[in-house]
């Protein structure tokens, strides 16, 4: 091999590592030197090879995360809860976290909760909704919808 050859093999495929592919309905967050440089929006860009990385990689369509807990009266109660980021400079930060986060929200929530009736679930399931937004708001993620399932 040819020092060309070899020569032409690495500039393509610097040229290649330099082109990011972004899907639709995802946002990533790009890294320099381990600070976040901006986010880039569906499309293809042009990235600085080697010294760019992608931190994370935001899905906008939404997630769903099941859990387990009990309730005040230590009634298991199992749930779903369906969020999404709305605010991708925001939930860069805790991204990774939010599940945690909303697993832990959800805990706290019930505790102080013991509905009876499927008039009461409602209304815990409406409490627990504005509890959770009241804390993710401020880091670009929004609870659209809680589900309860008394376990049996």
């Amino acid at each position: 091999m040819t020092i060309l050859t070899f020569t032409l093999i690495a500039v393509f495929s610097l040229a290649a590592v330099a082109v990011k592919r972004v899907p639709a309905g995802q946002v990533y967050s790009l890294y320099r030197y381990g600070k976040q440089v901006r986010l880039l929006q569906p499309g293809t860009h042009v990235v600085m090879p080697l010294l760019d990385r992608v931190g994370h990689r935001i899905d906008l369509s939404g997630r769903v995360l099941r859990f387990d807990a009990s309730n005040a009266k230590a009634t298991p109660v199992q749930g779903t809860v369906y969020w999404q980021v709305l605010e991708p400079e925001r939930a860069d930060a805790v991204i990774e976290q939010a599940d945690q986060l909303i697993r832990h929200g959800v805990l706290d929530a019930l505790q102080s909760e013991s509905e009876t009736s499927q008039q009461e679930q409602r209304q815990v399931v409406a409490r627990l909704k504005s509890s959770l937004n009241q804390q993710l708001r401020e880091r670009g993620v929004m609870v659209t919808r809680v589900e309860l399932d008394a376990a049996a």
